[in-house]
């Protein structure tokens, strides 16, 4: 997927309401996970990434900055984000419990 022409999100707009449900693209373009929740906001948050699993079943909670993460607007006005991690990097972390 290019990225190029999306539009990126200000920070203001880093909001549980906008971001939760974001398909994230890891270092190689690939679907890496969902993101499932944040906590706190703005870039100074956290974000809470299902990684794994089929159609969120067997999915593996972690937890990343949100500085990690680049959100962005496609064409059509859906919400995702780049990462520079891989999905095995991020399989690779402890899992997050709330």
């Amino acid at each position: 997927m290019d990225h190029t022409n999306h539009v990126r999100l200000a920070a203001t707009e880093l909001t549980p309401a906008i971001l939760e449900g974001a398909t994230i693209y890891g270092a190689d373009d690939n679907k890496v996970g969902t993101l499932d929740h944040i906590h706190g906001s703005g870039t100074g948050g956290t974000a809470v990434i299902d990684v794994g699993g089929f159609l969120g079943i067997g999915a593996k909670p972690v937890s990343i900055a949100l500085a990690d993460l680049e959100f962005m607007r496609d064409e059509d006005g859906a919400v995702h984000a780049v990462t520079s991690w891989t999905k095995d990097q991020l399989k690779d972390m402890p899992e997050h419990r709330d």
